[in-house]
């Protein structure tokens, strides 16, 4: 160890470094955004089924898909890391309603007014049916991003979302999406009730209620098990509407035990946001393939950036 004492010492005067290499020049933003630096090779496009079969077991609803899918892909360097399905959007939504009161049945409609209804609602809505991006990739803004470049490609002039996540993850918000007030579902105050009158445990506890059951005889399984399906069949709308209404019974008669209390318990405690986007370029081409940083071309809810787009697609015209 060297000291003013010890021989070759030298003090910096003396010319051991140049003062300036020791400067250390320090700048901050005044509003730092985070960025995930593999943003820049994610890319947005159509997929297939089999994109949504590869991350579908990442996702509460893999065992079913909804009418009329159209599948959508996030891959980084050709490897799919995110899924966006979309469907037809429901006939009639009360939630909907409440944004759009001259869709909401009066009861002195005629046929006529209730086909052109439809007819308005099919051509003019998509719906965020299924969303799941892979684990390794969460976290990192790629979620609202390409929520919001899937709802511009699917060119219609409104896209909504019902999602329970979106009440403690502001994807939707991020992506632009505007929603309704929260609602409770049709069903709460007569589930709840019929909740209390059968079990003792929290009707918000799916394991304790199959516990409580479980633990009784097998004739008194019987009864409570015929008493949900009951319960069920006579409110469930899905159950009697659409391709369901002929396979309902058969399908209610099939469920065991934690199937059956699993939807008792979706029909009562179930509530959803509802979101909508509405598209500032309506029926507009827009170009298939996209980077997941397009998002940052424009705002949430602006036309959507051409003059950007152009320069991409210069600077990567081999991969398009």
């Amino acid at each position: 160890m060297l000291t003013p004492a010890s021989e070759g010492y030298k003090s910096a005067a003396d010319g051991w470094f140049a003062p300036g290499a020791t400067q250390m020049l320090i700048t901050r933003e005044n509003a730092p955004v985070p960025r995930f630096p593999l943003l820049e090779r994610m890319v947005v496009e159509r997929g297939t089924k089999a994109d949504w079969d590869l991350l579908h077991d990442l996702h509460y609803k893999a065992e079913s898909l909804p009418i009329g899918p159209r599948f959508w892909k996030l891959t980084l360097d050709g490897q799919t890391i995110g899924v966006i399905v979309t469907s037809n959007p429901k006939g009639l939504l009360k939630e909907r309603h409440l944004i759009f009161p001259r869709l909401k049945i009066t009861g002195e409609d005629t046929q006529i007014c209730n086909t052109q209804r439809y007819k308005f609602v099919n051509s003019n809505f998509r719906v965020v049916a299924r969303f799941v991006i892979d684990t390794m990739y969460r976290g990192i803004g790629a979620g609202y991003r390409m929520q919001n470049i899937v709802s511009r490609m699917e060119g219609n002039t409104y896209m909504e979302i019902q999602s329970s996540m979106s009440k403690f993850n502001l994807f939707g918000q991020k992506a632009g999406f505007r929603f309704a007030k929260l609602m409770n579902s049709t069903k709460f105050e007569s589930g709840i009730k019929f909740l209390r009158s059968n079990f003792q445990a929290n009707p918000q506890d799916f394991e304790a209620i199959v516990t409580e059951v479980e633990n009784k005889t097998p004739e008194e399984q019987a009864i409570i098990l015929q008493h949900c399906k009951e319960f069920y069949a006579k409110n469930s709308v899905l159950e009697k509407t659409g391709r369901n209404r002929e396979k309902g019974p058969g399908r209610i008669a099939a469920m065991n035990l934690r199937q059956t209390i699993k939807a008792v318990q979706q029909l009562i405690l179930a509530s959803p946001m509802y979101g909508i986007w509405k598209n500032p370029d309506p029926k507009r081409p827009i170009p298939h393939k996209l980077p997941l940083v397009a998002f940052d071309w424009q705002g949430p809810e602006e036309p959507f950036n051409f003059a950007a787009y152009d320069a991409w697609a210069k600077e990567h015209a081999d991969g398009l």
